[in-house]
Formats: structure tokens, C-alpha cells, sequence
């Protein structure tokens, strides 16, 4: 018959050159071309990635030996509503109700925050298919929305997700998180450690070839030449704590030979450039697609990304934005205070705390000393690692020996 494997949430798309994440399709797909039956049960709400109209409530296609299986849910437009918890609800329901005939009888499945509320019909489908099942975390939530969300712990929406995150860590089969310290903030949920294993982002070999150039003259206007280039790429918004880049540029202003680039949209940039306009030497550029993001990052120096302080980075990160500067081959250096992950374990550049402006201002100092090809040396050790241990023909290896454990292996068991 074949193993089959079940792998449902939420927000699940076909990555291309265009679009973001494809995580949890990138990992199904490589099941696939090892003969393992592959499913994808997901919604057509996902932002971020491209996924069909649907004309019924329930479709199913096949990509690349994936069955994909979309159901049609409620749309919204902000994040943080009433109405995408709504759309959370209405997935479940129809996850309930969704005809089930012309799928596989799965041996193991998988469920994937987002939406944390999939863990109930997990547990459903696992009673009555007999399997495994796997529950993923790639957002902790609701930590993540007390920390940086600003909701009170006492919120009804909050204490109801915990009842589900705590019922999820000690009735899955299985934990599996992208972030490598997940075990210690599952340890504190229960009151008691239990094995968790770690597959975290990764990079799709595919897209690596598919690099656009950017658009005519996007960089003599932007990206000036004979300059060190200091750059975030991405959001501008308030979780992505752009205001340390921001002053750090400021007490560089007069420096003759750094140049501070933030390309991105998002809520903050109109008020970022109205704020920093006194910064000659401080550039906001438009966002580019997906596909030419790696020609943005390589006219650059040095890469650079930040997070507000929060109890989530304690257990580490795994973020597409240090995938695509790895990838780009240069240094990074990061506001960040938590548990550090990739940048560290590559060599490929440092960590300075959450929000310390003076010392972001020494270490960009010191990375525009460097000679350039000891910031090549730097930067080609990121891209190095990243391909050798990210790659998802890697992680899904790594994550077969979580959905299919070796039976006298103790620690993939349940206590």
C-alpha cells in the first residue's frame, strides 16, 4: 500500500520565484519523490503565497506528486481581527466536514501552526485513521501575541489557545518545531521536558537559478556605487524594529563612505522617511519581487536584520530573511537577544543586543574595516552552510525520523 502522510494547515501555498514560504509544500514534495503518498490539506486565505480561486468549498489538484487539497474559507484583510480568527474557525469547521474519499488513508498526521485550532481536528483524524500524529510549531503561539502582539495573558483568546497549545504537547505523538529551542518552551507548558525535534526554514534549490535583474536604473538611484552598503530588506513595520538601524544611520550621517539602504514596504515607511529625512546618506527603496530580492543583496556589504527584545526568541529563530542573506553570500549582523541559530553555526556574522544602538554603531565599524575579501571569505561561508544543511532534500530526511520513527528508538515515543 504505501505510507502516506497528512500534512495540514492553514496556510500552505506553491512557492515560486514571486511569492513567499512554501516551507511545509518544499518538505511534501521531497516525501514525495521518495514514494511516500503526500498530502496537503490547506485554505485559500494565505496571503503570501499563490493559491487557486476556488468555484466549489472543496478542490482537489496535484502538483509534482503533492495532492493538494484546498478548502475554500472566510478572507480578511488585517491581520489582527476579529475576522481572521473567524477564517481560523470557519477552516475547522469545514475541515470537519470536508469529504475524504478520494484521499489516502494517511499512517501519520501532521498539523501546523498556524492554525493553532487544527490540533483539535487532529487529534480527530487521528482517533478514527489509527495514526501518528505530528503536531509542527512555526509560530509559538500565544506567547507570540502577549510578547508582540500586546495582549493581556488574561485575554479569553489567549487562555484558550494555551488550554489547546498545552493539549497539543501532551497528547501529539510527535513535536517538530523550526525553531531549534523549542523543547525548553515545551518543558515549561507541561511543567516537564519531552523530546522535540527541530526542521527548521530552508532553501529551495529550485528558485536559486530563477534571479531576476532589477528593473533599469533601480540601482544607480538607489544603491550608489563605491560605497559600503549596510541593508535591510523586507517589512517596514512595527515587529520588524527598524529604529536601531534607523539611529544608528543617523550618527553615521556625515560618514563620507557608509551608505544605510532599507528596501521594503509597510505601514511605517511613510513615517520613517518623514522622521530620518535629515539622513542623507539613508536611502528607502521600493520593494522588489521575490525573484530579485538576491540582485538587491548582492550590490550590498553587509546584511542586516532586527527584532524587538521578547521571551519568543528564546527559543531561537528561523526566519526566510536569513535564509535569503545567507543565500546571498555576504556577512550579516543581526539586533538580536535570544538563542542564537544559523549565523553562528555558519560563521557568516554576529549578533549585537536587541535595541543597543552604540553597540550596532562599533560592529558596523568594524565590518567596514574588514578587507573585502575577508567580508567575501565571511559572507561564502553562510551560503556554504546554507546549502549543505538546509536544503529540503536534507530536512526531509531529518523529518522521516520523526513521522516515521524507529520502533526501538525510546525517545520518539510518547511518555
Amino acid at each position: 500500500m504505501g505510507r502516506c502522510v497528512w500534512y495540514i494547515s492553514k496556510y500552505v501555498g506553491i512557492p515560486d520565484a514571486s511569492s513567499a514560504g512554501g516551507r511545509g509544500y518544499l518538505l511534501m514534495r521531497e516525501l514525495a519523490r521518495r514514494d511516500i503518498k503526500s498530502v496537503i490539506i490547506t485554505s485559500d486565505s494565505n496571503q503570501l503565497a499563490r493559491v487557486p480561486v476556488l468555484d466549489q468549498p472543496y478542490v482537489l489538484t496535484e502538483s509534482e506528486g503533492v495532492r493538494m487539497y484546498w478548502v475554500r474559507t472566510l478572507k480578511y484583510q488585517v491581520a489582527k481581527s476579529v475576522r481572521r480568527i473567524l477564517s481560523w474557525i470557519d477552516f475547522e469547521w469545514r475541515l470537519w466536514r470536508m469529504p475524504t474519499k478520494d484521499l489516502p488513508r494517511p499512517d501519520v498526521v501532521v498539523v501546523s501552526s498556524l492554525s493553532l485550532l487544527t490540533v483539535l481536528n487532529g487529534l480527530r483524524l487521528r482517533r478514527y485513521h489509527g495514526a501518528r500524529l505530528v503536531v509542527e510549531i512555526r509560530d509559538i503561539w500565544p506567547l507570540t501575541i502577549v510578547e508582540e502582539g500586546g495582549f493581556s495573558p488574561r485575554n479569553p483568546l489567549v487562555l484558550g489557545l494555551g488550554l489547546i497549545e498545552k493539549l497539543a504537547y501532551r497528547r501529539a505523538d510527535a513535536i517538530v518545531g523550526t525553531m531549534p529551542n523549542l523543547q525548553a518552551h515545551v518543558a515549561e507548558v507541561l511543567g516537564e521536558p519531552r523530546p522535540v525535534g527541530c526542521v527548521p526554514m530552508g532553501v529551495d534549490e529550485r528558485l536559486l537559478d530563477e534571479a531576476e535583474p532589477l528593473p533599469v536604473g533601480y540601482a544607480e538611484q538607489h544603491i550608489p556605487a563605491g560605497k559600503f552598503v549596510i541593508a535591510h530588506a523586507g517589512t517596514i513595520g512595527i515587529t520588524n524594529a527598524l529604529d536601531t538601524f534607523l539611529d544608528c544611520a543617523r550618527h553615521f550621517k556625515d560618514s563620507p563612505r557608509l551608505h544605510f539602504l532599507v528596501v521594503g514596504e509597510g505601514d511605517l515607511r511613510e513615517k520613517y522617511m518623514r522622521d530620518y529625512a535629515d539622513v542623507p546618506n539613508l536611502r528607502f527603496a521600493p520593494r522588489v519581487p521575490k525573484r530579485m530580492v538576491q540582485s538587491v543583496l548582492a550590490r550590498c556589504d553587509l546584511l542586516y536584520f532586527a527584532v524587538h527584545p521578547s521571551r519568543v526568541w528564546r527559543y531561537g529563530q528561523s526566519l526566510n530573511k536569513v535564509i535569503d542573506y545567507m543565500l546571498a553570500g555576504k556577512p550579516i549582523v543581526a539586533s538580536y537577544t535570544g538563542y542564537p541559530s544559523m549565523i553562528n553555526e555558519a560563521g557568516c556574522g554576529s549578533y549585537v543586543p536587541a535595541g543597543d544602538v552604540d553597540r550596532l554603531q562599533a560592529e558596523i565599524q568594524r565590518y567596514a574595516g574588514l578587507p573585502a575579501a575577508e567580508l567575501t571569505t565571511i559572507g561564502e561561508r553562510g551560503r556554504a552552510w546554507l546549502l549543505q544543511h538546509r536544503r529540503y532534500e536534507v530536512l526531509a530526511s531529518d523529518y522521516l525520523k520523526i513521522l516515521f520513527p524507529d520502533p526501538t528508538d525510546p525517545v520518539h515515543h510518547r511518555p
